[in-house]
């Protein structure tokens, strides 16, 4: 398994999202390089677009309260070892997010955009 449990995350938010401007749904951390990309239910997918350019699988959950692993390569949960802190985006930070980035009508969006 390709983890480094000593790399901190690479920010608060997703990367390439604050980089342009958009907002996710939730947040997922690499556990091999921390980069922090938003989840496949996000407009732009970027965690899982971090593992096809970079060939790390396996992910963390980057949100409060959940520590569960995921292996892109297998498409299942796995165990994994602690993370450096900190385990999460900032608690005060709204999911989806970030603040003032979430258009109104994200729910819609997301039903209507095309796979």
């Amino acid at each position: 398994m390709d983890v480094d449990p000593t790399v901190p995350p690479s920010g608060t938010g997703c990367a390439e999202c604050d980089a342009a401007g958009g907002w996710w749904v939730h947040l997922r951390r690499c556990a091999a390089c921390g980069h922090i990309g938003c989840c496949d239910d996000s407009p732009a997918r970027h965690a899982s677009a971090h593992w096809r350019e970079t060939g790390h699988p396996v992910i963390r959950s980057f949100e409060p309260g959940e520590d569960w692993f995921w292996n892109y390569a297998t498409d299942r949960y796995c165990d994994g070892p602690p993370l450096a802190p900190p385990d999460s985006h900032p608690a005060d930070q709204p999911t989806p997010g970030p603040r003032g980035r979430v258009p109104a009508d994200w729910v819609a969006r997301l039903r209507n955009r095309r796979d």
